[in-house]
């Protein structure tokens, strides 16, 4: 689903928005089957909590890193309507991914209450702009249903939030949840914020519950104090290989392949490219290349 210009501009008038129904059902059922081979089932999980200990080390235990086992996973986050919106958010085309994380968490595993947040401390190494320039766009994809019983992500809208200093940039547990909002939506649905928004992770409700999602961040490119993840740092991690020889030249483009028309490409690098990526359609980087 194409998100909305009313939507996008939510994202400037409270900090956040919210789109149901944002990845078609094909999509969406893909990714939630490929869940279980990155993850354990919920029933499995639940029958025996103990035999999956990483989820109670940490809060963070249940975030693997792009890429993933499944083209049905790491075609989401080049998803096209969601480029579509970030190249509308950040008004450019030239833009590119600088995180994806998949995210789960399991009730009962460990307290996943958090004090309101910016997350701007891990994604620069200054603080944003409170204008439009310079924005990140971090997103949260839904592949689960999320309720109140769910753990929602709680965020606080910019009418209360934006006098609230950026520094520190970690308030007092418990200070604003009177002002906050759950990001509740069915699977599917996009939550949109900015890294200069309050937000906090909260805790199930009720047991036997499960929560899963996918984080994708996009960034105008070119500024180097901005940022997350190295891409060629993952290359050669399973999945990548797959995910490059499916991707489109421009799903490529948002993580930093040498476009066409680049001085990179020449006879040597083709070959060696296409040995490296067996079946990928290097045609689109011939024109221009040197000879």
């Amino acid at each position: 689903m194409r998100v909305s210009d009313e939507k996008l501009a939510e994202v400037w008038d409270q900090g956040f928005t919210v789109v149901e129904g944002f990845l078609d059902p094909e999509t969406l059922k893909a990714a939630q089957d490929a869940l279980w081979n990155t993850y354990p089932r919920p029933e499995d999980y639940f029958a025996d909590p103990g035999a999956h200990p990483k989820y109670a080390a940490s809060q963070f235990g249940g975030i693997r890193l792009f890429p993933y086992k499944d083209w049905a996973l790491n075609r989401v986050p080049v998803y096209p309507d969601l480029t579509d919106a970030a190249e509308r958010l950040l008004d450019s085309r030239d833009i590119e991914i600088y995180k994806v994380e998949l995210w789960a968490k399991y009730s009962g595993a460990i307290n996943y209450d958090q004090a309101h947040h910016r997350d701007f401390g891990n994604h620069t190494l200054v603080v944003p702009r409170r204008d439009t320039k310079h924005t990140q766009m971090t997103t949260f994809i839904l592949l689960s249903d999320v309720t109140e019983l769910d753990g929602p992500t709680k965020l606080v809208p910019l009418k209360d939030g934006l006098e609230v200093p950026l520094i520190p940039n970690q308030l007092p547990y418990g200070e604003m949840f009177d002002k906050e909002v759950s990001a509740t939506a069915p699977a599917g649905s996009l939550l949109i914020y900015k890294t200069d928004v309050l937000h906090r992770g909260s805790d199930f409700k009720a047991p036997g519950r499960s929560r899963f999602v996918m984080l994708v961040d996009f960034q105008e490119r070119g500024w180097r104090w901005n940022g997350k993840m190295s891409w060629p740092d993952h290359a050669d991690r399973p999945g990548m290989k797959e995910a490059m020889v499916r991707m489109t030249p421009r799903q490529r483009d948002l993580f930093g392949w040498p476009p066409a028309g680049s001085d990179y490409w020449n006879a040597q690098t083709l070959a060696d490219v296409a040995a490296r990526y067996p079946g990928i359609d290097l045609s689109p980087y011939l024109q221009g290349a040197d000879a």
